[in-house]
Parts: structure tokens; sequence; C-alpha cells
């Protein structure tokens, strides 16, 4: 992402507040149906707005900008309008919020206060199919992004198995979300993990233990061999995981989960989201306000 170039910092500013309105979501939205073609009005809307955004963050003929389509937002006052910025071969996107008039500009959040703030994030946060702990049924699930070379996502695995015996009732659903940028072999241990839930989804939680209790002892040399000496531990059939481990199937499965990461608005891990709720990082304090805030809550009729 255009984020990760630390030296375009006006690119960054920008897309660090874009991201909170779950660019990738909007994105999506408007690829699954056809979109007529803009009005005089507001294809000058659209002609007015990349000109503003060129001005503000100095973004010059060396960076592609495209906006639209636009659709309606919120707000009946204004309108969403995707933008996709190119630089360098490398692709970001972003939602902005344009007045109908085309004379107020604006990025962040827009909510409708009569519905669940959180209702578009829980439609795609796609739970179904990964590794779980808690009842299915619960009031609350914790949904958890994880790469398993993180040590602050260690630190949260840790948290959680603390806070476990608290909240029986609670339901924590796993989902990957490797950091292969900086984190070598993070993928081979999200697909080791994978592998394992396919073969017996409580091996997966042995799996997932011991990788984060021997993070340190892990590098890229040994991955491969690490895992396969967990899967071996958890008592699971060697030979049918290296098979697992070498095919494609597995590493879409991460990819997948990667991708719906990316949709809610998930950049950095560890993030949490309860009840739709996101929660970035591994404080303590916040989680369980968030658990018990939404415990405390009547239950839906």
């Amino acid at each position: 992402m255009i984020r990760r170039f630390i030296h375009y910092s006006y690119v960054v500013v920008f897309l660090s507040v874009l991201c909170l309105a779950v660019p990738a979501l909007a994105q999506s939205q408007a690829a699954t149906s056809p979109t007529p073609a803009p009005t005089s009005d507001q294809a000058q809307i659209l002609k007015s707005t990349e000109a503003f955004v060129r001005e503000l963050f100095a973004w010059g003929p060396d960076f592609k900008v495209r906006l639209g389509p636009m659709t309606p937002s919120v707000s009946p006052d204004f309108y969403n309008v995707p933008i996709q910025i190119t630089m360098g071969g490398r692709t970001d996107f972003g939602v902005v919020y344009v007045s109908k008039d085309g004379k107020t500009f604006f990025r962040g959040d827009i909510y409708n206060m009569s519905a669940n703030p959180f209702a578009d994030v829980l439609a795609h946060m796609n739970i179904a199919g990964n590794p779980s702990l808690g009842p299915a049924d619960a009031r609350v699930t914790v949904v958890e992004f994880s790469d398993f070379q993180c040590p602050h996502c260690r630190e949260l695995y840790r948290t959680l198995k603390a806070l476990e015996p608290q909240y029986p009732q609670v339901r924590v659903v796993f989902k990957d979300f490797p950091l292969t940028q900086i984190h070598p072999w993070t993928e081979t241990a999200s697909i080791g993990a994978r592998c394992a839930y396919n073969q017996s989804p409580n091996a997966f939680w042995q799996i997932h233990d011991a990788i984060f209790e021997n993070q340190d002892l892990i590098s890229t040399e040994n991955a491969w061999d690490k895992l396969v000496g967990f899967a071996k531990a958890a008592g699971l059939d060697t030979d049918a995981f290296k098979t697992c481990m070498a095919s494609p199937e597995a590493k879409k499965a991460v990819a997948s989960n990667q991708a719906d990461g990316v949709a809610v608005g998930v950049t950095s891990t560890p993030t949490l989201f309860v009840n739709g709720r996101i929660l970035v990082g591994a404080d303590k304090p916040s989680l369980e306000q968030s658990i018990n805030y939404e415990l405390a809550k009547p239950p839906h009729r």
C-alpha cells in the first residue's frame, strides 16, 4: 500500500484517515453493480474534487488520481466519492465525501444514527470456516486479525489466555493477517496453522499456542520443520500435513482472511473487532471495556 512509503508523508496522512471509511468495502460495493454515467453536474464535482485534493496534498503529475463513481452517502447532502491513487506502480484506495453543491469536502466517517454503526463491518467479516473458541451463539464475538510473527500478537495471545476463564460466554474467532513485508516466516506459520485446522479444528489451537510460545525460536530457515514438529506433537497425520502445506488451498484461505481484514479496515496487527467495534493493539483494559459493555446490553429479542 502507498501508506507504507514513509517518504510520501503527504499520502500517508491522507490515506490514514481515508482507511477509517473502509475503502476496500466501498470499492467492492461499487464493483458489484453497474454504475450510471455521471450527470454533467456530477462530472464537474469530480473534476473540481480532483483539483482540490491534488492541491491539498501536493499530488503532482506523478500521481495518478482516479475519482468515482459517486454514490449516495448516509447524509442526503453528500456523495460518497471513492479515490484511487497510483504512484510508483503501487495503488491505494480511499473514500471522501463531497457535498452535492460541490462546495464542501469531508474525510472521515459518516454514520446513520438510527442503525447499527458496525453493520457493514459485521456483514463483511466472514467468520464462518475459521478457528473459534466459545459458544457459536455467543452474544459477544471477538474477531482477531493476527500475525504469528508479530510480538504484539503474542502479547494479545497471552491476554486472551488470561481472559478466557473470565469470559467463557464470549466467542473468539481467529483470522490470519500475515504482514509478509516485515515478517518473513509468518505466512508459512499461517499456512501450517490452517492445515492443522483442516485436519482437526481442536488441533489448530495447539499449533496456534505452540507458534506463539516458541516465536523467538522460529526462523525463516526452520519454520517448516518447526511446524511439522508441532503437528506431530498435536497428533496430526504429518504426511497429510506436509501435503497441505505444499498445496495452494491453505495459502488461498490465508489470503482470503487477509483480504477480509483489508476490507474492514485492518492495517496492522493485532486488530480486534468486538461485535464489530474495532480495537487496535493488545490493550487488555480496552478489550475488557468493550466486552463488558456488550455483555451489559440487553439481549436482542
